[in-house]
């Protein structure tokens, strides 16, 4: 029985040149069939793809085997990068900011050692939290947001706010009698962002509500922070020394905290 795509079935191996890609045994138009089960499959990339890869299985003698997992290493390779864009535009970045497109010249006080080793994300899969501190315009947030998308393009969610802005989130959560149910929720995203810790100073009840954020985090999920204040001015953020302190202990026991120094950084 001849084979269906040109491929020889005797050795596993690619038949001669002079193969057509688009028949196959029998005068089927295999290529209007690749065409049919690409679209079934919902698998564009392998559609746009296949001939192309069929044609070089022929020239390089690649296996059946070979060519299958070509086909579909392409067809993850496409998924995966949606579903990385999918991610990053569900994260609600303000900005699209690359670790790669860091000014380390500018930010002299940064070494590159550290980032990399960010950049690897063991902080997610450990449940570990990064804290960015430092003076307005220094690259926290560029830095922050530049970890969230390597933690999207890797296949975690991440979701990014401001401190006000989360805080704001659970307060309406707390009025409406379901902030538990939102703790839950928000737990159950592997990163959350939270920028500009320190701007604006809490109430009381906000502070709070903070707090309950970072408590029901921990060892659970990962944070990553970016704050204009130093630590020891943390009490002055949200009005309580006590409350700031049991904050900072459960934010950094399981932490990497790095201090930016500097101007402005463009």
């Amino acid at each position: 029985m001849a084979p269906r795509t040109g491929i020889s079935t005797a050795t596993g191996r690619s038949a001669g040149a002079g193969t057509a890609a688009s028949t196959g045994g029998g005068g089927r138009n295999v290529a209007a069939e690749l065409a049919y089960l690409t679209r079934v499959l919902k698998a564009p990339s392998l559609a746009a793809a296949v001939e192309r890869l069929a044609e070089r299985a022929r020239a390089e003698s690649w296996s059946h085997e070979e060519f299958l997992a070509a086909c579909l290493q392409r067809e993850v390779a496409a998924r995966d990068a949606h579903g990385g864009e999918a991610r990053i535009r569900s994260a609600r970045f303000p900005a699209r900011k690359a670790l790669e497109d860091f000014d380390y010249d500018h930010q002299r006080s940064l070494k590159r050692e550290a980032i990399a080793h960010l950049s690897t994300l063991d902080f997610v899969t450990a449940k570990e939290n990064v804290v960015f501190l430092g003076p307005p315009g220094t690259g926290k947030t560029h830095l922050s947001i530049g970890l969230g998308i390597r933690a999207c393009q890797a296949g975690h969610r991440v979701a990014f706010a401001t401190a006000a802005e989360w805080v704001a989130r659970l307060a309406d959560a707390h009025a409406a009698g379901r902030l538990q149910d939102e703790l839950v929720k928000l737990a159950r995203i592997p990163v959350l962002v939270v920028d500009e810790v320190g701007y604006i100073p809490f109430e009381p009840e906000a502070a709070n509500l903070f707090f309950q954020l970072v408590s029901s985090r921990y060892e659970r999920a990962s944070l990553i922070v970016t704050s204009n204040k130093p630590f020891g001015r943390w009490g002055e953020v949200f009005g309580d020394d006590v409350v700031a302190a049991a904050m900072i202990d459960r934010l950094v026991h399981h932490a990497e905290v790095i201090s930016l120094k500097g101007d402005s950084y463009g």
